[in-house]
């Protein structure tokens, strides 16, 4: 497994590759890595040739200088695992690599109204720093096929929109959520809960699952109120939204009738913030 620290050393050991027709599959991580990840670097290996995984954690998303600072950095645990599950390169660029000192790096461009919506009101401007980065590893890599997890349902929407924006000819492929036995969706923040918060941190799932058992049984309405009542009286879980939308646009659903439904939720467990989904139809 190759590691590059430079965009030049990393198109030079893509340059013959893409000239002999291998397909190039990235899968963009910020690293802590887990088997969600894992299952994005098999599911790329079912649809290209040489599998580049980037690690680097972009400062232009956080919102919280305080989240970027504790978010957590195991490089040598992250490499044994890519390694191991058959990785053809790792892109570990530094900040300055990414970011040039004195380059110009004024970036917004119109991600539409789902920018604003969810993820989006909690975390201003998150999604126009999520965008930057991947167009700046897309530009990098220039691959065939990205990978991106489910379980940011929205920033997979986002980009969708920000290639469409530069009219990028990538294919976007959605991984399923992995989950723990209990339900609860592998996550790099997961490391923060406390033995107690772990427990709480369930409910996430069970509302979500809920909506998924019992959409025929009760109106859109009905099932917001019922996911959402099961987050009163849990010690310590502060629901940020529960949300059935439209899948295309994240607005909330009117009808049952339609064709692309999602459950999304947010809630803070302790002092983690933690975000899940599932996909209903």
């Amino acid at each position: 497994m190759e590691i590059f620290k430079t965009k030049a050393a990393l198109k030079a050991f893509l340059k013959p590759l893409k000239a002999s027709g291998k397909k190039i599959a990235l899968v963009p991580t910020m690293g802590a890595l887990h088997n969600g990840h894992i299952s994005l670097i098999k599911l790329a290996q079912h649809n290209a040739d040489i599998i580049i995984c980037s690690i680097f954690v972009n400062p232009t998303q956080f919102t919280d200088p305080k989240d970027l600072e504790k978010y957590p950095r195991p490089i040598e645990h992250d490499l044994a695992m890519l390694q191991d599950a058959g990785c053809s390169g790792v892109f570990m660029p530094n900040v300055t690599e990414m970011y040039p000192a004195g380059a110009d790096e004024k970036w917004h461009i119109d991600l539409g109204n789902a920018e604003f919506l969810l993820e989006g009101a909690f975390r201003k401007g998150h999604y126009q720093g999520v965008t930057q980065i991947v167009k700046k590893l897309f530009d990098a890599v220039e691959p065939d096929v990205a990978m991106f997890g489910q379980k940011d349902f929205q920033q997979v929407l986002m980009i969708k929109n920000m290639l469409a924006h530069f009219n990028l000819p990538i294919t976007i492929i959605t991984c399923p959520i992995i989950r723990e036995e209990d339900g609860l969706a592998m996550s790099s923040r997961n490391i923060h809960l406390t033995p107690e918060d772990r427990k709480h941190s369930l409910v996430l799932s069970k509302s979500l699952q809920f909506v998924v058992d019992h959409f025929d049984k009760y109106t859109l309405a009905e099932l917001e109120t019922l996911a959402k009542a099961l987050y009163e009286d849990i010690e310590g879980v502060a629901l940020d939204y529960f949300t059935i939308a439209n899948g295309d646009t994240l607005e909330p659903a009117k009808t049952k009738e339609a064709n692309n439904l999602v459950a999304l939720v947010a809630a803070k467990v302790g002092s983690t913030r933690l975000i899940d989904n599932m996909i209903i139809k």
